[in-house]
């Protein structure tokens, strides 16, 4: 699938259905993920709440969390139905919420239960199961305790890997911390790439543009960046001419701003707050004339429509897009 050559990683509070609505905006192609919602919340919550999403998402990927074999093979089976492309288990989220939960990073250690999942996941559905995870946590020192966590796994069914090439310390650093202190170690990915050749293999951290993903897509199959795209949100529309090739028809940054104030209108009359949708948008202008003006408008206590009808004006009769 080619839009898994450049993904948006699930990102908790952030990579909601309104936040995803506006990167299909800047990019027809790239992999986009819901945030982390567990098995449980699924399975005893409210789903429309949970999972519905805008058709013009796809292609989509849910990330469930969840460590339950029978759990995450239902939940899998309600992606199908409910028009995912793809199911991802979360193997790598480090924080005290999901290590009280047994899910996400603290499942590197116990490779044959995420290997239980992915088979009944398998057994259950017919959309691809794939596993996000780190290169290693805590006391996990070794290149091959990877190997044989990646081994164990894709026996039982999985192909797709994105690997976050960073350990997870569980112990000592928060979740935040776990983002950027502990050092990136790119050859390991690669490595699994060379070991498990038939396998896909996507990189993700600390990647920020579209040299370095040319770079890493000479050693894996995939990027995944996070971050990078939640602050500068027009790199997508970069990613999608220069990695994808789709340079014709994209739209600038005031296309896309009239775009999303159309489906801003429409789901405020649904009841849903305006501050709640335009805080995807305020990275939209970095690096640009008047970027600090355009987020200072969009973090007072309200915004106003009628300020982004201005500013589009403005924009419109006083730049050049860049």
């Amino acid at each position: 699938m080619k839009s898994s050559l450049v993904s948006v990683a699930p990102m908790m509070d952030w990579t909601d259905k309104h936040c995803r609505y506006f990167y299909r905006l800047l990019s027809n192609s790239a992999q986009l993920y819901t945030e982390m919602i567990t098995a449980k919340a699924i399975l005893n919550g409210d789903k429309n709440r949970l999972l519905d999403f805008n058709e013009s998402e796809n292609p989509l990927t849910l990330q469930l969390g969840g460590s339950d074999p029978e759990e995450m093979a239902s939940c899998a089976l309600v992606a199908q139905d409910w028009g995912y492309d793809e199911v991802n288990i979360n193997v790598g989220c480090p924080s005290e919420r999901v290590l009280n939960g047994s899910f996400g990073a603290c499942l590197m250690k116990e490779p044959r239960l995420v290997a239980s999942c992915v088979e009944r996941m398998v057994e259950k559905c017919n959309l691809p199961i794939t596993v996000k995870c780190r290169i290693g946590i805590d006391d996990m020192e070794g290149y091959d305790q990877l190997s044989d966590f990646i081994s164990c796994i894709q026996n039982k069914g999985c192909s797709h890997f994105i690997i976050h090439a960073r350990k997870a310390w569980l112990q000592g650093l928060s979740p935040k911390e776990n983002r950027t202190i502990p050092p990136l170690n790119y050859s390991w990915v690669y490595q699994l790439k060379k070991d498990f050749a038939t396998l896909k293999i996507t990189i993700n951290g600390g990647i920020e543009g579209c040299n370095e993903i040319k770079s890493h897509l000479e050693h894996v199959d995939g990027v995944m960046l996070g971050r990078s795209i939640y602050h500068n949100p027009f790199l997508l529309k970069e990613i999608e001419g220069e990695i994808f090739g789709n340079k014709e028809n994209l739209l600038t940054r005031e296309e896309v701003l009239t775009k999303y104030m159309q489906y801003i209108k429409q789901q405020n009359k649904n009841g849903t707050p305006v501050r709640s949708m335009t805080r995807h948008i305020i990275g939209l202008y970095h690096g640009q004339k008047n970027a600090k003006l355009f987020r200072r408008m969009l973090s007072g206590k309200t915004v106003e429509l009628d300020y982004l009808s201005e500013w589009i004006d403005f924009k419109k009769n006083s730049a050049t897009e860049v």
